[in-house]
């Protein structure tokens, strides 16, 4: 199996992970719990791509708008269209990462990083330069391993017995969305 079919038979965890995370945070006021990490701080943004088939006869909905509470895309998550691709804000106030995440392959994209010390502009020297370069790598690696313990807590419990309870809620929660979308 060559790499992207194996990336399209997949296709489906990186969707139900996005559809596991936009009900697990809205289930509990905006945040995630995550063992070893406690609360994460998880807010689907002002933009949302949703599909439906295959080749010419995929379907794409675009969801986007400020301050939208995304009732499009829950109306489509109803009507059996799967997020291929969202905005996202994970973390706190004073460690806040935005970016949209591809849903296929869990890429990253147009990343927003925290403020670091060295953007006040001063110092134009090389070790500060370096210094700023360091920090931001770090505060990148540090947004992905959100991510990461994110994704490996939807994975343990996609893999668990508790599952099919999951889905139970999750179905619940799409239906619910499509009668607010209706309403």
């Amino acid at each position: 199996m060559d790499l992207l079919d194996a990336i399209e038979e997949k296709r489906f965890l990186g969707q139900e992970f996005l559809i596991w995370l936009w009900c697990a945070s809205e289930e509990r006021g905006g945040s995630v719990a995550v063992p070893g990490r406690g609360d994460v701080p998880v807010v689907f943004e002002k933009h949302m791509l949703l599909e439906c088939g295959e080749g010419a006869e995929c379907e794409k909905l675009v969801c986007r708008g400020q301050m939208t509470e995304l009732k499009e895309a829950r109306a489509g998550l109803a009507l059996g269209k799967r997020p291929e691709q969202a905005r996202l804000k994970i973390g706190s106030e004073e460690q806040e990462y935005s970016f949209t995440l591809t849903a296929a392959t869990l890429e990253f994209r147009s990343m927003k990083l925290p403020a670091t010390a060295g953007e006040d502009g001063g110092g134009d020297d090389r070790a500060g330069l370096e210094a700023q370069i360091l920090e931001r790598m770090a505060l990148i690696e540090e947004g992905i391993e959100l991510v990461n313990a994110l994704f490996r807590r939807f994975l343990t419990l996609r893999t668990s017995d508790d599952w099919p309870k999951e889905l139970a809620k999750l179905r619940k929660w799409i239906s619910h969305g499509a009668e607010l979308a209706a309403a």
